[in-house]
């Protein structure tokens, strides 16, 4: 149930990670403004334009842009087209920007401390445990792991799903690949998340459909076909009645 909506015959749940399960924005934030003081030391005065390009603005951040919702080879991809614009060479500007991310990487602390699960979703996952329950996030699933092991969720989850080379959301095969791994059919499945690209991967995937969440900040304008919008934890429920 979400605030009047009711899914029936659900047999799993799949979950986005950065800004559904855990409170992101912050440390998003610091990491694009990390990676963008390391490019702007090789190519200087293009700190804003690559702040620009993740969707980063002083201190506030775009929920829907690319730092926000793609993944990170996506993310290379699109700045080193930004440091190709100025007349680097592909190869040498793919080279720059992969070496500052990893150094941004190394940087900052570990991200797990520093992305903690929104209040509620601890009881939201153990009020879950009729029906197998999953993540899929657009993070690596190296992070994805680290923070279910942080916060000591791993007993709450049958599947924990990062990218995959070549495949992002909203691609129906990520759907599908996370069903065969829990062993149910999309049919039977709902999808939580915080993005638009959550919903039309619930659509375009078969799913039951999908409850777009605005308690990381996204507003409810922002998750246009979503099935129900919860604005908090609390606003989605389960009944085996």
């Amino acid at each position: 149930y979400c605030n009047g909506k009711v899914f029936e015959q659900v047999r799993a749940i799949i979950f986005d990670k950065d800004g559904t399960l855990s409170d992101s924005q912050n440390f998003l934030i610091h990491l694009a403004q990390q990676r963008a003081d390391l490019i702007e030391r090789r190519i200087p005065t293009l700190r804003d334009a690559v702040l620009k390009a993740f969707g980063v603005n002083d201190s506030r951040m775009n929920l829907a842009g690319l730092m926000a919702v793609g993944t990170r080879v996506e993310n290379e991809i699109a700045i080193a087209a930004l440091l190709a614009q100025t007349g680097i060479e592909w190869v040498e500007a793919k080279t720059i920007v992969k070496h500052a991310f990893l150094e941004a990487d190394r940087q900052l602390p570990r991200k797990a401390d520093l992305t903690p699960p929104f209040p509620g979703v601890a009881g939201l996952l153990a009020s879950c445990q009729s029906v197998k329950v999953g993540i899929l996030s657009s993070d690596t699933e190296e992070n994805v792991r680290d923070f279910v092991d942080r916060y000591h969720l791993a007993p709450y989850f049958q599947l924990q799903m990062g990218a995959r080379a070549g495949l992002s959301k909203p691609n129906p095969q990520l759907l599908e690949m996370a069903c065969v791994a829990l062993r149910v059919s999309p049919a039977h499945t709902i999808v939580i998340g915080d993005a638009i690209a959550d919903i039309q991967l619930a659509h375009s995937g078969g799913a039951i459909g999908c409850i777009g969440v605005t308690w990381g900040g996204v507003s409810p304008q922002q998750l246009p076909n979503a099935d129900a919008i919860a604005n908090h934890v609390s606003e989605i429920q389960l009944s085996d009645v």
